[in-house]
């Protein structure tokens, strides 16, 4: 009983502890819970219509169409700007399909399997002329064909995954295709169920025809804003409100943007830097200036320009290499050639030049199996058969290829970084083998049988070898610049210290307005996507840290100025304010202008008040005027002319965009065009869906997109 008396006692204690022990074991597994949420979020590159977009899900998408670029333009790498351009593309593509996919579903719009078959038997949608699928002869796309590589691909997985793989490139470009086919589909059904709601009539065509027809010529007088000093114009905070109030729509924007003062310094190369760096390059011209095979010189100059031993056109040298060839005699190697636009030194020797053809058509036979004899016995025999007149594409079925015609362009291969000694001679072969002979090419694992059946585009190809080498600082002359960079951040912590201490340190401010999220890089300059990451989460007057950025060669701070929240820009916006500003003196100078020509009855009074007057013909209602007086489009001017009868003078002044105006119509005719209704309604039903197209906008903004690639890319 006592023992039972003391554990009552401790019963409070007891309670809060075991709550505790119980609290502990929740809270740890709601910050897990929190822990995994945040895990999540880290992982979205944005949101539309609430749905969150995962990263890998979106790289995904980026990499298919990166593939299909490489495999349509013959190349095997992509440069970062043209990753962003592609990320752009594919983020805005992939908008625009979610929202339009969205509304369709609603309306129960779809695209089956038959309309897609439907599209393929017709053969005239766009894409699919830009498929390996084109029959060369009729220059149309031919279905049977890509049946026939999709059964030929579908056979070979289980048959010849050597085969396989080789198709798996072209396979997954088709499926590319066929999803934007369908998804290409689906918006345009959308797009003409909503064109059907938009009619013409003949009455509306009558109309746009005398408004595009009816001329009018004037005597114009013109009071231009410029003429009244804008110290005479007194303009107040309410009147901003006002006038603000009422343009406020025009400065709706869906990204939330930041205005930044930075300072960016470019280190370049010392005096000394450039000396070393001449010195060197002396020495690799001289040994390529007497070498017979330019090969490993390049190699070890770590050119810019790779050394591929094969004559390419001029289009594969850059600019300033492919300017000099023509000039240049076979043998002869340039001194040493500083370019300033690329920041390089430069010395090329050109080993031939012939004309070739650009492009070819060939087929072969890949032959390959256990051992090198067992190959050569294989190409041998096949090579005689063809020899003695044997089937080609026949004899490839054999061995499970189709030895089709193809064609290779010069564009598909001499883009290349680097060139192996089987892709060399593969090449060669078909540069030099006479047409309709077959050639045994023994290659290093294999054997290919190739026939040489046409060529055409003849064009001069050049055979040179490039030394181009950047002109960079040394580590030396970085470490100098980026301590003096160093100091002077840490001796600026504030925006005002940064100011002050720029000019102390030979540094220059520089102001960029408006970053968006969508951008890649801060003030253009490449590699600052930690400094975007900063930006976008950093407070107003925040200073950032150092950040080492560029090619390796810029050294960056950045002060976050502004920040303008998603939606309305205001008055507190620079831009803003001075073109609000800008229209509210102009209202008050049109106000002071026409209480001065209050009661003017014609062009010569107007010119006593003032007025410039000049003639100005030819003028129609569907089209602003252009005063040459003030420089300005005038499309109140024109409807207020047209509404005029020939003689008469004008109603009352126009207020313009420029100045205000007084007119009289001198004269008025009518071209001498036919009028045909059904031209005119086709036209104007056109102009209503082009101002229709503004929904895509209205839907954007309803989406509530974010963007948050700049936190990945």
């Amino acid at each position: 009983m006592a023992a039972i008396g003391k554990i009552r006692s401790w019963g409070p204690v007891l309670v809060t502890v075991i709550g505790l022990a119980l609290f502990a074991f929740i809270a740890e597994e709601l910050f897990r819970s929190c822990d995994s949420l945040k895990n999540q979020e880290r992982q979205q590159v944005g949101k539309v219509l609430g749905k969150s977009v995962d990263y890998q899900e979106f790289q995904k998408l980026v990499d298919e169409y990166a593939d299909v670029l490489k495999l349509t333009q013959g190349r095997e790498n992509l440069s970062d700007a043209e990753f962003n351009q592609i990320r752009d593309m594919v983020w805005n593509q992939f908008v625009q399909n979610t929202i339009f996919e969205n509304e369709a579903k609603k309306l129960g719009l779809t695209v089956t399997d038959e309309e897609v078959q439907n599209i393929l038997q017709e053969g005239t949608n766009p894409m699919l002329m830009q498929t390996p699928f084109v029959n060369q002869q009729t220059g149309r796309f031919d279905v049977n064909t890509l049946k026939k590589f999709l059964t030929e691909y579908k056979s070979a997985q289980t048959q010849n995954p050597q085969m396989a793989e080789r198709y798996r490139p072209m396979y997954n470009f088709w499926t590319f295709i066929e999803k934007t086919l369908r998804t290409q589909t689906l918006n345009q059904k959308y797009q003409v169920l909503l064109a059907s709601c938009l009619l013409s009539n003949p009455v509306e065509a009558k109309m746009a025809y005398e408004e595009e027809n009816q001329e009018s010529n004037v005597k114009l007088a013109t009071f231009a804003y410029s003429t009244i000093n804008d110290n005479k114009v007194e303009v107040t905070d309410a009147d901003l409100k006002a006038k603000y109030d009422e343009m406020k729509e025009r400065f709706r924007h869906l990204e939330e943007t930041r205005d930044i003062k930075y300072v960016d310094f470019q280190v370049e190369a010392s005096q000394t830097d450039r000396a070393a760096l001449n010195k060197t390059v002396n020495e690799f011209a001289s040994q390529l200036a007497t070498a017979a095979d330019p090969t490993e010189i390049i190699r070890k100059s770590s050119s810019l320009v790779s050394y591929l031993g094969i004559p390419q056109t001029k289009d594969a040298f850059p600019v300033d290499i492919a300017n000099r060839l023509d000039s240049m005699a076979v043998g002869a190697t340039t001194p040493i050639v500083e370019n300033k636009q690329d920041n390089t030194l430069n010395v090329v020797k050109l080993i031939s030049k012939q004309q070739m053809a650009d492009s070819i058509q060939f087929r072969a036979i890949q032959v390959v199996a256990a051992d090198a004899a067992e190959v050569k016995k294989k190409a041998d025999s096949i090579y005689t058969a063809l020899q003695a007149g044997g089937d080609f594409e026949a004899i490839a079925k054999k061995y499970g290829q189709t030895g089709e015609k193809t064609w290779l362009t010069s564009a598909q291969y001499q883009n290349a970084p680097s060139m192996d000694k089987d892709t060399r001679s593969y090449i060669q072969t078909l540069n030099n083998a006479a047409l309709n002979t077959t050639t045994n090419l023994a290659l290093t694992n294999a054997n290919l049988i190739v026939q040489v059946l046409d060529r055409r585009s003849m064009t001069t190809k050049y055979l040179a070898a490039v030394i181009k080498k950047t002109i960079d600082f040394s580590k030396d002359t970085y470490s100098a610049a980026y301590n003096k960079f160093s100091q002077f951040v840490s001796e600026s912590q504030t925006a005002d210290d940064i100011l002050k201490n720029a000019a102390k340190y030979g540094f220059k401010v520089q102001e960029r307005e408006g970053v968006r999220s969508s951008e890649h890089y801060i003030a253009g300059i490449p590699a600052t996507r930690e400094g975007m990451k900063w930006l976008f989460d950093a407070k107003e007057g925040s200073v950032s840290p150092l950040y080492e950025c560029g090619n390796n060669d810029h050294l960056l701070v950045v002060v976050l100025n502004k920040v303008y929240p998603k939606g309305y820009l205001g008055l507190d916006n620079p831009q803003v304010n001075a073109y609000i500003r800008n229209l509210v003196v102009n209202d008050k100078k049109a106000e002071q202008i026409l209480k001065n020509i209050k009661g003017v009855k014609s062009i010569a009074e107007a010119q006593k008040k003032g007025g410039k007057v000049t003639d100005v013909n030819q003028i129609t209602f569907n089209a602003p005027v252009f005063v040459q007086e003030t420089g300005a489009s005038e499309p109140a001017l024109s409807g207020a002319v047209a509404a005029t009868a020939k003689g008469k003078f004008c109603s009352a002044p126009v207020k313009g965009n420029a100045a205000v105006y007084l007119f009289q119509v001198t004269d008025k005719t009518k071209r001498n065009t036919q009028f045909d209704s059904k031209t005119y309604q086709d036209m104007q039903k056109q102009k209503t869906l082009q101002s229709a197209n503004n929904f895509v906008q209205d839907l954007m903004i309803k989406a509530n997109v974010k963007d948050k690639r700049y936190l990945f890319f």
